[in-house]
């Protein structure tokens, strides 16, 4: 019979066992699109990727991350990417290209997860074509029009599962769960 001490271990297992995951946003446009990259990138820290590679590179997100970052803490960058094809080129580990295009998620999520390292690439309005044939991975999380963000949330989500909650490493604010209304844990010694 199973111990609750060897069910912990084999969930601590399964979350140590996660791929490390990399996104790598082509295709933005600086002064158009902030908004949703900035959200792209939220999502991606959220759900336990390490860092944004940006093309072409935007400050203003950088410096955006930076800022949640210090607040809520943990680490997650956002690396400037003038040539997106070096950043694939490089990357030692599966290439995840997201689009509707692709084979169904849920067929490659058992091979996705064995990975120990993937980098998911997410295309702005026009993605190029040597990206789907330089990718490992075509994927669609559907078959019908949705955002990018949506589309990284729903894979990340399959393929590492949700992140424990309990705050980060270096967090000044903490999200104290609640039925009703926002409350926030601020460290003690936090700025305000």
């Amino acid at each position: 019979m199973a111990t609750a001490s060897s069910g912990s271990a084999r969930k601590a297992k399964r979350r140590a066992a996660r791929p490390r995951v990399s996104v790598l946003r082509i295709g933005h446009r600086p002064g158009r699109d902030p908004r949703l990259t900035t959200h792209l990138a939220l999502a991606a820290r959220a759900l336990g990727a390490e860092r944004m590679y940006l093309h072409p590179p935007d400050p203003s997100v950088e410096e955006s991350l930076r800022r949640v970052a210090s607040k809520w803490g943990g680490r997650f960058e956002v690396v400037p990417a003038a040539n997106w094809r070096a950043v694939v080129r490089e990357h030692a580990g599966g290439v995840v290209h997201l689009t509707m295009y692709g084979l169904e998620l849920a067929r490659l999520v058992p091979r996705l997860r064995r990975a120990s390292s993937l980098l998911f690439v997410v295309g702005g309005a026009k993605v190029p074509s040597d990206l789907y044939r330089i990718a490992d991975y075509n994927v669609a999380v559907g078959d019908q029009p949705h955002s990018e963000v949506a589309a990284l949330a729903v894979a990340l989500e399959r393929v590492r599962g949700l992140p424990v909650r309990g705050g980060r490493a270096g967090a000044q604010l903490q999200i104290v769960p609640s039925a009703r209304g926002k409350k926030v844990r601020v460290r003690p010694g936090s700025p305000p």
